[in-house]
């Protein structure tokens, strides 16, 4: 029988488990020692250093990539390659998208554990496919300035591909994608000038990440959203709260020379309400038992709070004392949560 490879942490809690149901008799002796004897614990992180190698791989890659294209040989070579036709390489950059996917999603199906090398494919994938999209929008382009087009192209063909290929990554990048595609397209509509009906663009993305939330909350149990209601719940989280965060600061002021002559003191409203939201998503997440929202909120009502000391209080406040508050409130976090998780430790073993 193989055994099951498993953190230290992990075969921790299964040792407490195993012990506490064999106490209560719901395992005999021979039955426990049968499930100590069917995991170990593994001696290093091999998927950790995979997931970082390939991280890395790619970032090296990029830096290799850019510093070849700074010596002379490529860069006469680049010279001759601009003179390229739009089309021929959007062309072929399609064709390297699509052999990077299918060659992708070939790997995953025959080597279902290489996780992070599959996706480093994918993600190969997704930077053709970007290119590809911009290039044919400089094909297509009559000088409208209407780029905002090619990113509602690639909402389409992200999803489309993600769907299909049941990719959350590239999926993720549909979502960027609807994110950028708003943000360029509302300001098209207005000519570039500071406000959309009346909003500047963090208030905007507000209301962008509260429709984004909203939908998740529609479609959380259709089966066919079931794969990707997770990532598009974060990520419709973090436009919200981004922006909320953003919001606090600046205010509605689409200009920044406007907001430079106001007193921060004067925007204490969008704080108050921005704190009020993280609350309320708190609340909710510990209502529902919805352990995002909940992170979402505590992480954010906690930044909130902080960003407005650094903004009334800094200059007028002892650094001493300040990191002293700090500490302390941390502090009292962990212990309140110390207190709950032993709480939570007694009730399981009543």
């Amino acid at each position: 029988m193989n055994k099951l490879n498993i953190d230290k942490s992990e075969s921790e809690f299964l040792n407490e488990t195993i012990t506490h149901w064999e106490k209560e008799g719901l395992l005999s002796n021979e039955q426990a020692g049968k499930l100590r004897d069917s995991y170990e614990v593994k001696g290093f992180d091999w998927m950790r250093l995979a997931k970082y190698s390939f991280w890395v791989a790619l970032i090296c890659g990029g830096a290799s990539f850019a510093f070849l294209i700074v010596n002379d040989v490529v860069v006469n070579w680049l010279k001759h390659l601009y003179y390229t036709p739009d089309i021929i390489i959007s062309i072929c950059s399609a064709v390297l998208a699509v052999f990077l996917f299918y060659w992708g999603r070939r790997r995953e199906r025959l080597y279902p554990e290489k996780i992070f090398s599959n996706e480093a494919v994918i993600f190969t994938g997704i930077l053709f496919t970007a290119c590809c999209i911009a290039y044919l929008g400089k094909t297509l382009d009559r000088g409208s300035g209407h780029y905002s087009l090619l990113f509602l192209l690639s909402v389409f063909v992200y999803g489309f591909l993600g769907w299909r290929m049941n990719s959350r990554l590239i999926w993720l990048f549909a979502l960027i994608s609807l994110g950028s595609w708003f943000g360029t397209e509302t300001g098209f509509q207005t000519h570039w000038t500071d406000y959309f009906l009346g909003m500047n663009y963090p208030l905007r993305f507000v209301l962008f990440g509260l429709v984004l939330v909203s939908a998740c909350a529609v479609l959380r149990n259709r089966k066919w959203f079931a794969y990707f209601w997770e990532h598009t719940y974060v990520v419709g989280l973090l436009y919200l709260f981004m922006s909320l965060w953003l919001l606090s600061i600046f205010g509605n002021y689409g200009n920044l020379d406007k907001w430079y002559q106001i007193k921060q003191i004067s925007l204490y409203y969008w704080g108050i309400i921005s704190m009020f939201v993280a609350g309320a998503f708190l609340l909710f997440g510990l209502k529902n038992k919805d352990d995002i929202s909940r992170e979402f909120g505590i992480t954010f009502l906690i930044i909130f709070i902080y960003t407005k000391y650094f903004e009334y209080f800094w200059d007028n406040t002892n650094k001493t004392v300040f990191f002293a508050i700090l500490a302390a409130s941390f502090w009292l976090i962990g212990r309140k949560a110390e207190r709950i998780w032993n709480l939570k430790s007694r009730s399981s073993k009543v």
